[in-house]
């Protein structure tokens, strides 16, 4: 009892903390390896990370193993010393319990072996050529080095000769999911909550201790929600952004929070293109900040404390930031081919990822490590092997003939070395022969399906995604999954005139979730049946919902980040009609006649055609059909030869003449060349609208 009496409050802390610290196994090996070599294979170990991750915890455990190794453990912080050379061999000098008589390095070399540990290293940034030159050569050779800060080390460091052999730099990340369970466990986090935590944190130290801090004040079945949390978010705010010089920094910095990656290009976009260079380089010094091929991006638990913080304190501002970033990714899915626009596309998924029923289909961190490419000949084997193996023999044959009639329909994703990971075949069925379609019953029901419902136009096209694999998981929601609907969301993006899109899946059940909030409803009555299986169709008809107006739907739900699944319904289309080349040259015929009648105008069946919706972006009065006429007729002037047809349309229905012998006489003109060149000028501005009205341009 007096031995507990007499324990330090000292001595309870640093129980405490060997009681909640976990992980680190690699770090904690290295050290100890270190410490038991005579001759190590460094003398400084640099471990550097972002605020919170874990530094200064280490560290201590650095110094308990080391004490407990029988070596001298003398301990630095720069947070409490100035950053002078006096004033950092003072500080020494009183952590060795000296008066400087002998020099420190005198006290050090009487030691059998030491460690020097220096905490917070980017304070010191003032002495670190002093430090690198003068005071570390200086040190006995039995005496290891252990700096931890923010930043890697300068490149002074690695470009000296003589500290190639003797640095070793260590990036401190987060905690794995296994690590960080066993924290909040040792927390009493109950295991109900972990997931929900590590899903928070990724493994972030202060994040996990803060969050087990607020669990630890909730009620034992509350699941932890971070929007509720805002002292935690501001906490680790603090942590990972110490100082924002202007606004103009901060946007950049909530660019980079909300945008998958940002590059100097999208930063022209968002702020003063005269700055742009300049918060670039700003960001890339962040400690939180990382590069890879396409551009910066933050930590996980920093881009995620960022973007909330925006979005809980300005959520008008914050709305208004995701229209701004995603604009030019739109805009590159359309003008980009090739790889750029799968990455475009991925960006544009990446905005989804706050949504739940998202995050369920897409794996996020994972996001962007593969992509799909067009399947070579030598893929053939592979491809045909899996489709044999997941869908049955029966399925080969089909599969055989499309690679056959149809090869630059198919990708793969490929892993190291080339080998195949997965597969899709993205038909396009404008190019497919009759005898095609009748070989393959799925797509016989598609067709069937799409007669039934709402037959396609001359120029139309269907997309129709079938044989869809993961090499080793088939259709879980994989990686390799997400690369290939990434690829088939592109496509349906970009293929000129397509009018429906449809994916067959295997079992239906398991996608109608994700399918019902990308909007494609479940069409039983496309289902088709092979070698057995059924395989379940999901269908949109982009004549009835257009691009834009799905782009829009999509747009809202990438915010919805309180959405379950009882919440998704496929939102109904707009009340849109198709109409065929004869009737839509009649519907404009008429509009033409009533060019000057808004009520008979507002009754025309081009109000509710795919061309006026989408010009009126979804709420069409006769005015917006006027103005389509108007377009139409205007293309008449272009040319000088067809300009005599722009003026018999203008005296016929936009200022018409009481009657047409009237408008001939008006133009000047006899009244058989007049009837001629309206006839012409009707054809003329039928054609140009119908081609529009195709097109959904």
């Amino acid at each position: 009892m007096a031995a507990s009496l007499s324990t330090s409050l000292a001595d309870r802390l640093a129980e405490a903390r060997r009681k909640h610290f976990v992980g680190r196994a690699a770090e904690l090996e290295l050290l100890r390896s270190a410490l038991h070599d005579s001759r190590p294979a460094f003398a400084v170990l640099f471990l550097y990370g972002p605020g919170g991750v874990g530094k200064t915890s280490l560290l201590h455990e650095f110094a308990r193993a080391a004490s407990e190794a029988g070596v001298l453990v003398v301990s630095l912080d720069a947070r409490h010393i100035n950053p002078t050379p006096q004033n950092f061999l003072t500080a020494l000098n009183q952590s060795l319990n000296s008066d400087g008589t002998p020099s420190p390095f005198e006290r050090l070399a009487a030691a059998p072996r030491s460690v020097l540990l220096i905490d917070t290293y980017e304070l010191f940034s003032p002495l670190d050529t002093w430090l690198r030159e003068t005071f570390l050569p200086q040190l006995p050779a039995q005496t290891l080095v252990v700096v931890t800060g923010r930043e890697p080390p300068d490149a002074a460091w690695r470009s000296a000769p003589e500290w190639h052999e003797l640095l070793r730099v260590v990036s401190l990340r987060n905690l794995p999911p296994d690590d960080s369970r066993a924290y909040l466990t040792a927390r009493g986090v109950p295991a109900a909550q972990h997931d929900s935590v590590v899903s928070f944190t990724h493994g972030h130290p202060l994040g996990l201790s803060l969050v087990a801090d607020v669990v630890a004040q909730q009620a034992s079945d509350a699941i932890f929600q971070p929007d509720q949390a805002p002292d935690v978010i501001d906490t680790l705010l603090k942590r990972f952004i110490q100082h924002v010089p202007g606004a103009q920094q901060r946007l950049a910095l909530q660019v980079c929070a909300h945008a998958r990656v940002t590059n100097e290009a999208l930063l022209r976009e968002m702020v003063d293109a005269d700055d742009a260079h300049d918060l670039f380089e700003w960001l890339r010094g962040l400690s939180f900040i990382e590069q890879g091929a396409n551009g910066l991006y933050p930590h996980d638990l920093a881009r995620d404390v960022i973007d909330r913080d925006l979005q809980w304190r300005d959520p008008d501002g914050y709305a208004d930031l995701h229209r701004q970033v995603r604009a030019p990714i739109i805009r590159h899915i359309a003008d980009l081919s090739g790889p750029e626009r799968l990455h475009s596309t991925t960006d544009l998924i990446f905005m989804h990822r706050n949504n739940p029923i998202m995050r369920q289909g897409f794996q996020y961190k994972e996001l962007g490590k593969f992509y799909a490419e067009q399947a070579a000949r030598a893929d053939h084997e592979d491809i045909l092997e899996s489709i044999a193996r997941w869908e049955g023999s029966a399925a080969v044959p089909l599969a055989q003939h499309w690679l056959q009639r149809q090869p630059d329909a198919w990708v793969v994703v490929r892993g190291s070395r080339g080998v195949v990971l997965g597969a899709m075949c993205c038909l396009l069925l404008r190019q497919a022969a009759p005898e095609d379609i009748t070989i393959d019953p799925v797509t016989q029901a598609a067709l069937r399906y799409i007669q039934r419902h709402a037959p396609l136009r001359p120029g139309e096209d269907v997309m129709l995604g079938r044989f869809i694999f993961d090499s080793q998981a088939y259709q879980q929601m994989t990686p390799v999954l997400n690369a290939l609907e990434i690829h088939s969301a592109a496509l349906w993006m970009t293929v000129p005139q397509l009018a429906w899109s449809l994916l067959y899946l295997a079992p239906p059940e398991q996608w109608l979730t994700l399918m019902t909030y990308l909007n494609f409803h479940r069409a039983d009555e496309a289902d088709a049946v092979t070698g057995g299986r059924r395989y379940g169709a999901f269908a949109h008809d982009w004549r009835a919902q257009p691009l834009p107006q799905w782009l829009d739907l999509m747009s809202g739900r990438e915010m919805a980040t309180q959405m379950k699944p009882a919440d998704v319904r496929v939102a109904p289309p707009a009340p849109l009609i198709v109409l065929s080349a004869p009737e839509f040259a009649e519907a404009v015929k008429s509009a033409l006649r009533n060019f000057t009648h808004p009520i008979e105008l507002a009754a025309n069946p081009l109000m509710r055609s795919r061309l006026v919706m989408q010009h009126a972006n979804g709420t069409p009065t006769s005015i917006t059909l006027q103005s389509l006429l108007r377009a139409a007729a205007d293309t008449l002037k272009q040319t000088p030869k067809d300009e005599k047809f722009y003026r018999a349309a203008w005296h016929t229905y936009f200022q018409p003449a009481p009657t047409q012998e009237l408008a001939a006489e008006a133009i000047g003109i006899p009244f058989n060349t007049y009837r001629y060149q309206l006839a012409a000028a009707l054809e003329r501005i039928t054609a140009w609208l119908w081609q529009a009205e195709l097109s959904g341009e």
